[in-house]
């Protein structure tokens, strides 16, 4: 993965999901070498067979076996994704799974990316290790108000304790960035890159949108 970094998480959205999900990845790869994508379990493969960062957007914990409906490790690593988003807002999960799911991937030799919600909780997570950590405002997700402006502390004091925890820890910041005046500010404040989805994955233009984002990449 390059870095700086636009990763984009494309949920569920209909406009980036199935046959679109797989267009999308391919739009994303003609635009910037610096671009990662976070699909759903479904469009791993299809996905991955595009030459670009590939992520999932979840990892279940449980043993292989008789574990109806979760996502496995192996399922994840084998249908080519390079990574792993784990404690996303829209699924957190507890403290103790964030350190087993951080473990699993690094046994597997997966990206981390842990979702944080706090400074507290970031410094909390960088003890654990991830390869990266994104700070997400819960509130501010999914809004027409980006981070960059609503807490732009809220990345500066992330970025802060996590490097003091280690340098080799990237930090990503999201949460309504939509343009490439978010990502100048988050990157100013020492943020790795951006996290976004709506920005991208809902807008009437997603070419012209992606390109305004990679601008200072």
């Amino acid at each position: 993965m390059k870095f700086p970094t636009l990763m984009i998480n494309f949920k569920t959205y209909d406009q980036a999901s199935g046959k679109d999900a797989v267009a999308l990845v391919k739009l994303c790869k003609k635009i910037s070498k610096n671009i990662s994508c976070v699909v759903s379990a479904p469009d791993l493969n299809s996905c991955s067979k595009i030459t670009i960062p590939i992520l999932a957007q979840h990892l279940d914990i449980e043993e292989a076996g008789g574990h109806t409906g979760k996502i496995t490790i192996k399922s994840i690593k084998e249908n080519g994704a390079i990574g792993v988003l784990i404690n996303h807002s829209e699924d957190r999960i507890p403290f103790l799974k964030i350190k087993k799911s951080i473990e699993l991937c690094k046994k597997n030799k997966l990206f981390s990316i842990v979702c944080s919600k706090t400074v507290p909780e970031s410094k909390a997570i960088a003890q654990l290790n991830p390869d990266c950590i994104a700070i997400e405002p819960p509130e501010l997700i999914g809004g027409d108000i980006s981070v960059t402006t609503a807490d732009p502390e809220i990345i500066s004091n992330t970025v802060n304790v996590v490097k003091k925890v280690s340098s080799k820890i990237k930090v990503l910041c999201g949460a309504g960035v939509k343009t490439s005046k978010d990502v100048k500010i988050a990157l100013k404040l020492g943020a790795d890159g951006v996290l976004v989805a709506s920005g991208v994955t809902k807008a009437k233009n997603k070419e012209k949108a992606i390109k305004d984002l990679v601008k200072f990449l």
